[in-house]
């Protein structure tokens, strides 16, 4: 009886604190990933071709910090993210393969600990999977273009969507809005009106 009672407990705790994982990295949140010194063949933030490789190729494409997040589905600790209390406009990019993921317009303060988002880009940046991990039934958010782990989805988010996309910092890339437009005016002026 006193063995349930504690399992309940444990449970109960479990349900409490739902919050992206209990797995904690030892990982500090300097160790940012700068696909710009990597090099990274697979990351682009225009082609949608889906990415799949195996283990070994990720390996040597990722720093890291990023490949135990993505890869092996890990979790950053709680408030340890550089854009947990980043407010710039712009673009959150899948920081593997450079899906985009979010904007920033829907990224909210949910107190959790991680960065969290209330709708992605599109249905295909995201897919989403059952998790049964840490004793807890959870739907896990994986990138649509490479499969990589970015965290977990909930439904106690705000309006309009009534989502919380709970994602780990180490494993998003961010543009912001000002370099986009920029690089979209010059690719524009190379390219004469026809």
């Amino acid at each position: 009886m006193k063995v349930l009672k504690t399992y309940l407990l444990l449970m109960a705790g479990a349900a409490l604190f739902q919050q992206c994982s209990f797995s904690q990295s030892s990982h500090s949140k300097t160790d940012a990933m700068d696909n710009k010194d990597k090099k990274n063949t697979v990351y682009s933030r225009t082609d949608t071709t889906k990415v799949n490789l195996g283990d070994e190729e990720w390996k040597k494409l990722l720093p890291k910090e990023v490949y135990y997040i993505a890869r092996m589905k890990g979790t950053e600790r709680p408030w340890s993210s550089k854009f947990e209390n980043f407010y710039e406009k712009g673009t959150y990019y899948c920081a593997a393969c450079g899906n985009p993921l979010f904007k920033s317009d829907t990224k909210f303060d949910s107190g959790c600990g991680w960065p969290s988002f209330y709708e992605p880009v599109s249905k295909e940046s995201i897919i989403y999977t059952e998790d049964r991990s840490h004793g807890m039934v959870r739907t896990e958010t994986q990138c649509g273009r490479c499969e990589a782990h970015l965290g977990h989805v909930f439904n106690d988010g705000p309006p309009p969507t009534g989502l919380r996309y709970c994602i780990n910092g180490v494993v998003l890339d961010f543009e912001k809005a000002q370099e986009a437009e920029k690089k979209y005016n010059e690719k524009k002026q190379e390219k004469p009106n026809q």
